[in-house]
């Protein structure tokens, strides 16, 4: 089912949002300061590519200056990255087929938002890692 959602994601709203965030990645490389927030752009955009599968955890060993860059990250490119998917999510949810998909979007923005701190990965590690 998460191929099929992964898939039917990809050509409805994946392949712009994945562009979204590599045109975010590559301007904020220009500076020296900018690097770590495009990597994390370009973290996020693969994400967005194929999110079913996978989830997004809270690191505990991100302390004060993850959340520093997240201020700046939001004030850069977190709240228009936000806005595209909001629009997207908004589109998909007009059919029926297109709900689960605009409900993934509104997931993301979070992420879109507080990238720093975060780690993705599968979601059956993340449930793992809850257990223990």
């Amino acid at each position: 089912m998460k191929t099929i959602l992964n898939v039917i994601w990809l050509v409805l709203s994946g392949f712009w949002l994945f562009l979204a965030y590599l045109v975010a990645g590559l301007l904020l490389c220009i500076t020296i300061i900018g690097i770590p927030f495009g990597i994390a752009a370009f973290r996020i955009g693969v994400y967005a590519l194929w999110p079913f599968g996978y989830t997004t955890v809270e690191r505990r060993d991100a302390g004060a200056p993850s959340c520093i860059g997240n201020v700046l990250w939001l004030i850069l490119a977190g709240w228009w990255l936000a806005l595209g998917h909001i629009a997207t999510g908004l589109l998909l949810c007009v059919t029926i087929i297109g709900i689960p998909l605009g409900i993934a979007n509104f997931k993301l923005i979070p992420v879109s938002l507080w990238p720093l701190g975060r780690e993705i990965v599968r979601t059956d590690q993340a449930f793992a890692a809850t257990r223990w």
